[in-house]
């Protein structure tokens, strides 16, 4: 996932702002890490560069 993505991406359970955890990145590209919403307590992970912003109950 790149960096760039984080500007336009929302919670898609209550569309509130996510923030970055990064566990791995290479070449400004995020391979491995979390996002998390502040506002509902969900986390999506990010695995493979890809982020999983499926809602908990349908992951």
């Amino acid at each position: 996932m790149k960096r760039e993505l984080l500007k336009i991406l929302c919670c898609p359970v209550c569309k509130g702002t996510l923030v970055l955890e990064v566990e791995s990145e290479e070449a400004g590209e995020i391979i491995k890490g979390t996002l998390y919403c502040k506002a509902c307590g969900v986390y999506y992970p990010i695995d493979e560069r890809i982020p999983n912003l499926l809602p908990p109950e349908m992951r």
